[in-house]
């Protein structure tokens, strides 16, 4: 390795992600689950976890996840960067929808109302129990929609992994009416400060 230029180690599956870091002019190496891990069982929401709770405690165990995963495969004692972004209308917690169906329910939630994108970024060093977080929380409006297009989006397949079944990035775009906070936070890894917390892990962040 050369340790003039260091990198860091991404425990995401999420192509915006690899694709934000990379826009970002971070170093860094993929660290895919192993076949036998259930990554999605992480993301389970507990029985009275509030929003920020839940997405702080996920993009946390993803980080410890992502650092055991490195131990077990003797990889270089890089930090390991995770992150969760969860959509809420209040208290409520809008995940991934499980069907077409749940992405129908979500989308008329959303429709003609704002609610809230919240993303946690958790970045795991050294061999214990050392973690570094930071957490945005952006709010986000849509315009009312027809059922026409809540049905021409579902179609599209884009929303089935998606918080909130929504991508800001692809056909959603059209639905947002105003955004408040982190435009790369709601995609899925807010980089200012994702950026300040690997400056302060004197890691590969540009500038």
């Amino acid at each position: 390795m050369n340790c003039a230029a260091p990198f860091i180690w991404l425990a995401s599956a999420s192509p915006r992600r690899r694709d934000l870091l990379e826009q970002a002019g971070v170093r860094f190496r993929l660290l895919p689950a192993d076949p036998d891990e259930d990554v999605e069982a992480l993301e389970h929401i507990r029985r009275g976890e509030s929003p920020t709770q839940y997405v702080q405690r996920v993009a946390q165990a993803k980080a410890q996840a992502g650092r055991a995963r490195r131990l077990r495969r003797d990889l270089d004692a890089m930090p390991v960067l995770a992150a969760d972004t969860t959509v809420a209308v209040g208290g409520t917690i809008l995940g991934k929808p499980k069907d077409a169906e749940d992405a129908l329910r979500m989308l008329t939630m959303l429709s003609g109302r704002s609610h809230r994108v919240l993303t946690a970024v958790a970045l795991a060093r050294g061999e214990g129990d050392r973690l570094e977080q930071c957490i945005t929380v952006s709010r986000v409006s849509f315009a009312r929609l027809s059922r026409g297009d809540i049905l021409r989006y579902v179609e599209t397949g884009e929303p089935m992994d998606k918080a909130g079944a929504y991508a800001i990035q692809g056909g959603a775009a059209a639905f947002v009416r105003a955004i408040e906070g982190s435009y790369t936070g709601v995609v899925g890894l807010p980089l200012y400060e994702t950026l300040r917390l690997l400056r302060r892990a004197g890691r590969s962040a540009p500038g």
